[in-house]
C-alpha cells in the first residue's frame, strides 16, 4: 500500500461513519501562538474540544501535516521525522470509547487487513488523579485482544493538557509487532487551576497515527526510509554523493528528512531567520548541508528536493516550487560562507595551542554550524586535542535549555481559553481593522499572532514603519470602538457566502463547507476559529506598547489592556 491509498482509505473509512472531512491546516496556527508549529491534527481544534460547537459538527476526520522540533537531534534512526502526516479522527462530545475503540480496531483489521493476533495495546494504569482505564481494557477484551496483550502504563497512556488547565485524559495505544501503530486519546478530564482534574461536561476522542509508520508497519519493513515516500529522496542523495544508502544511512536519512521538512515550512510562508520558526527552518537546512559535506556532495539542496514535489503532488505546494528552490540555495550558499568562517575561527582560537577547549568547541557547533564529527576531524587533522565528554556536557545544558524553551511555548496563550487571552483575542480584531482603516489598505492581513494573557502580538502585512501619529490614530478608533460597547456575533456560513459579506480571510482551501465568522457592529467581520467575548464592553483601555518590522514585507505590533 501506498501513502496515497492509505490516506484515501482512512478519510473512506470515517466518512462511512458520519465523520466530516476538515482542511489541512497551515503549519503555522492561525489561532494558537502557544506553539511554533502544528505538530498534531487536534492542535487547531483546541477551542472546540473545549466546548466551541464545530462548523462541521461532532465527527472530524482528516490529514494533517506537521512539524516536530523537540526531537530534531534522535532524526537519523529509522523513525524519526521532523515532517510527517498525522490520520486523525475526533468525536466531539458525541461518541465515546466503546464505539472509538471498535471503529479504530475495525480499520485496522478490516481496511487495513492487518491480523488481529498481530495487535497489543496499553492502557491507562491509574495514579492519584485518575482511576485505572479498566473500561478500555474490557472494551479491547471483548473484541477479542486477550488480557495478555493488554498493558496498563503510567503517565506514557496520559495527553494533556496543553496548557496549565483545560481537557486532558488518558490514552489507549494500538501496537503491530510491538510497534506503535495509532493512539486514542480519551478526554474525560478537565484540569482546573487548582490543579484538580475534574469530570469534563463534554468527552472528546482523539485518534492520532502516523502516515510514515503506518506505511512502514503495512510494507513490513523495520526501517520507515524504505517506503516509497522516501526512497525516490534517498535515490538523488545515493546519485549525488556515489554512496549507497546501506552504510551511509544516518547521514542520508537526516538530509532526507530536514530537506522535506524545509520545503513545506517554505511553502507555508517562512523564510530562513534568526527568531522563531526562521531559526528552526535555517537550522534544519544547515543540520542538512553539514551532513551533505561529510557525504561529499555540495549545492545540492535544491536537486535533493526535486523528487519531493512528486511525491506531494496533492499538495498545493508545486505552485511554490521556484521560491521553495531559490529559498533552500541561498541559505545552503549562505551557510556554506558561514562554514568558511567558522574554519578561519578555527585555525585563529588554536593557534598556537595543543588543544581545543570546551568553550571554543561549542562556539563552533552554535555559531558555525560545526557538527561534533567536523570538529573531531579538524582536531584530528591538525593534531589538536579536543575532550568529547566535556563537549557533550556542554551540549547537554543547552538540549535542556532548548527544551525547556520548547515546552515554554506551551504553557500559556489562546490554548488555555483564559479571560484575559480571550478579550486579548478579540482586541487583534478591532486592531486588524482600525489598521485597515487609518493606513488606507484593505490589502493588509494578519501574518501571525502570539496572545499571551498579559499582552497581544500581531503581525500584519506592510512594508513600511508607522509614523507616531498613525499609531495614535490606530489606538483612538480601536478604544472608541470598545466605547461603543458593541456586541460580539457569531454566526455559521459557507466560505463563498463570507467572501460576499466581505468577512477578511485568506481564501484558499484551507475552509471546509462551513465557517464561524465574527461581526463587530459595521467594524469588523472576520472569518476565525478562537475564543471570543460576548461584548466590547468587557474590555479595558487598549495601549499599543512597540511597533517594529518582523520580516520583509511584515510589520509587528505588542499592545496591552489596561
Amino acid at each position: 500500500m501506498d501513502r496515497k491509498q492509505l490516506i484515501k482509505k482512512y478519510l473512506e473509512f470515517f466518512k462511512s461513519k458520519n465523520h466530516k472531512v476538515i482542511p489541512n491546516d497551515s503549519l503555522i496556527l492561525e489561532n494558537d501562538p502557544t506553539t511554533l508549529f502544528n505538530s498534531a491534527g487536534m492542535q487547531p481544534l483546541v477551542p472546540y474540544l473545549l466546548g466551541q460547537k464545530h462548523p462541521q459538527g461532532k465527527r472530524l476526520v482528516n490529514v494533517q501535516k506537521c512539524i516536530r522540533t523537540i526531537d530534531i537531534e534522535e532524526v537519523g534512526d529509522n523513525c524519526h521525522h521532523t515532517f510527517l502526516e498525522m490520520l486523525g479522527n475526533w468525536s466531539l462530545g458525541d461518541y465515546w470509547k466503546q464505539e472509538a475503540i471498535e471503529m479504530t480496531l475495525e480499520f485496522l483489521t478490516n481496511t487495513l487487513k492487518i491480523p488481529k493476533e498481530k495487535i497489543s495495546v496499553t492502557c491507562f494504569k491509574g495514579d492519584k488523579n485518575a482511576p485505572k482505564d479498566t473500561e478500555s481494557e474490557k472494551i479491547w477484551e471483548s473484541l477479542g485482544i486477550p488480557k495478555q496483550k493488554i498493558k496498563f502504563l503510567g503517565r506514557d497512556n496520559w495527553w494533556g493538557p496543553i496548557g496549565k488547565i483545560g481537557p486532558c485524559g488518558p490514552s489507549t495505544e494500538m501496537f503491530v509487532n510491538n510497534i506503535e501503530i495509532g493512539n486514542d486519546v480519551l478526554m474525560q478530564y478537565n484540569k482546573d487551576e487548582k490543579g484538580k482534574y475534574n469530570l469534563a461536561k463534554q468527552k472528546n476522542i482523539d485518534f492520532g497515527g502516523g502516515v510514515e509508520r503506518i506505511l512502514a508497519i503495512l510494507n513490513k519493513f523495520k526501517d520507515n526510509y524504505l517506503t516509497e515516500i522516501w526512497q525516490p529522496i534517498i535515490k538523488k542523495i545515493e546519485k549525488l554523493s556515489r554512496k549507497k544508502y546501506k552504510g551511509n544511512e544516518k547521514e542520508m536519512r537526516i538530509i532526507a528528512d530536514h530537506i522535506k521538512a524545509s520545503v513545506f515550512i517554505i511553502a507555508d510562508g517562512i523564510t530562513p531567520s534568526n527568531t522563531e520558526q526562521g531559526y528552526v527552518l535555517r537550522r534544519l537546512i544547515r543540520r542538512a548541508v553539514r551532513y551533505g559535506r561529510e557525504m561529499e556532495i555540495r549545492n545540492f539542496t535544491s536537486k535533493v528536493a526535486e523528487p519531493i514535489f512528486e511525491t506531494y503532488n496533492d499538495y498545493e505546494i508545486l505552485k511554490n516550487k521556484k521560491k521553495i528552490l531559490a529559498e533552500l540555495e541561498k541559505e545552503e550558499e549562505k551557510f556554506n560562507q558561514t562554514l568558511e568562517k567558522g574554519l578561519k575561527t578555527f585555525k585563529k582560537v588554536t593557534k598556537d595551542k595543543k588543544e581545543l577547549n570546551c568553550k571554543n568547541s561549542f562556539l563552533l557547533y552554535q555559531s558555525y554550524g560545526f557538527p561534533l564529527e567536523m570538529i573531531e576531524e579538524e582536531c584530528k587533522k591538525n593534531k589538536i586535542k579536543f575532550s568529547k565528554k566535556e563537549f557533550e556536557k556542554e551540549f547537554e545544558k543547552h538540549q535542556k535549555l532548548s527544551r525547556t524553551a520548547s515546552a515554554g511555548k506551551f504553557k500559556s496563550g489562546l490554548a488555555d481559553n483564559s479571560e484575559a487571552t480571550t478579550k486579548l483575542h478579540t482586541t487583534t480584531h478591532l486592531l486588524l481593522a482600525a489598521l485597515r482603516t487609518v493606513l488606507k489598505d484593505k490589502n493588509i492581513i494578519q501574518k501571525g499572532s502570539n496572545i499571551t494573557p498579559e499582552r497581544l502580538r500581531l503581525d500584519f502585512s506592510f512594508s513600511r514603519k508607522l509614523t507616531k501619529e498613525e499609531i495614535k490614530k490606530i489606538e483612538d478608533l480601536v478604544n472608541a470602538q470598545i466605547q461603543n460597547s458593541c456586541e460580539v456575533k457569531r454566526e455559521e456560513m459557507s466560505p463563498e457566502k463570507a467572501k460576499k459579506q466581505g468577512a477578511i480571510g485568506v481564501f484558499d482551501k484551507k475552509y471546509g463547507e462551513i465557517v464561524s465568522v465574527y461581526t463587530i457592529g459595521n467594524f469588523s467581520k472576520e472569518i476565525c476559529s478562537g475564543p471570543h467575548i460576548k461584548n466590547l464592553c468587557e474590555l479595558g483601555k487598549f495601549k499599543i506598547k512597540k511597533e517594529e518590522s518582523s520580516s520583509s514585507g511584515v510589520r509587528r505590533i505588542k499592545a496591552i489592556l489596561e
